[in-house]
């Protein structure tokens, strides 16, 4: 495959990321890959599916959103990064991501998301209707369960999440919505406004199932709950014909699994009649 690091105009900072292009063979679509939060292209999914995606025809888009990684500094001394994402900025980042797949020419790409990356591509694949086929790995349930819930789990506020809520808004109702505040789970670091946002603005992946046309592949690790990633009850709320894939001896973030993820990911795509022939 050619890989070519690539910059993403927004409205604000670009977007960073790679895009791999088969070599030797017919490119037959394009594939969309959105990392999961706090990580970033060049690691998990987006890092290990290209090499086998390519190989079966796809060109691929790996990419940062403006909420990536915990923190993180750019040009300047200034901070950036997951600890201040919010979900509309998030939803912002994935179309001009997706735009700007559409005009190498491929026509809508194929979306595959990790944890919040396959909630939000669940939330892009409903806001447009063309998308020829969806994956999700591991998509967590979204909605205003997911901040309590991961608390649950001992990720994010822990047992604090009382305490948690109540200070980021006094921190808002000071003006202070920017400021960071430290989580007692990972991912450990974010800011108030962000902290708000992830409790009441991200979208709820059952809530938009109905919306979902297209062929979906639903894939969980047998390691984790199925509660929080939903894909018995996904295909059942599903418009389109949804196939659920539960992996064994396999936990959140694949290790040591990437290549049955990966052959299971692309054996699925390779048997989909989606694109025309080139």
């Amino acid at each position: 495959m050619r890989t070519e690091l690539v910059s993403i105009k927004t409205d604000t900072v670009p977007l960073e990321g790679a895009y791999y292009q088969p070599e030797g063979q017919d490119t037959v679509g394009s594939v969309q890959l959105f990392h999961g939060n706090q990580m970033n292209f060049y690691v998990g999914a987006p890092r290990f599916l290209p090499p086998v995606l390519t190989g079966i025809g796809y060109a691929c888009l790996a990419y940062n959103r403006r909420g990536h990684d915990v923190l993180s500094t750019r040009n300047s001394r200034d901070l950036e990064g997951g600890a201040f994402q919010t979900t509309a900025e998030a939803v912002a980042d994935n179309v001009f991501a997706g735009d700007w797949l559409r005009a190498k020419g491929f026509g809508a790409p194929v979306c595959i998301g990790h944890s919040n990356g396959g909630m939000l591509a669940v939330c892009h694949t409903a806001d447009h209707s063309d998308t020829p086929a969806l994956v999700l790995l591991s998509a967590h349930c979204g909605g205003t369960a997911i901040a309590p819930e991961c608390s649950k789990l001992g990720l994010w506020a822990g047992d604090n999440f009382d305490a948690v809520k109540h200070q980021a808004e006094e921190l808002v109702a000071a003006g202070r919505g920017r400021d960071l505040m430290l989580l007692p789970g990972w991912w450990k670091v974010t800011t108030a406004e962000s902290a708000l946002d992830y409790i009441a603005n991200v979208p709820d992946t059952l809530e938009l199932a109905p919306r979902i046309t297209c062929p979906v592949l639903f894939i969980r690790g047998d390691q984790e709950p199925r509660h929080v990633y939903p894909a018995e009850d996904f295909k059942e709320a599903c418009a389109g014909p949804v196939e659920v894939r539960i992996i064994d001896d396999c936990g959140h973030f694949y290790s040591g699994r990437e290549e049955v993820i990966s052959d299971t990911v692309s054996g699925w795509l390779a048997g989909l009649d989606i694109f025309p022939e080139v």
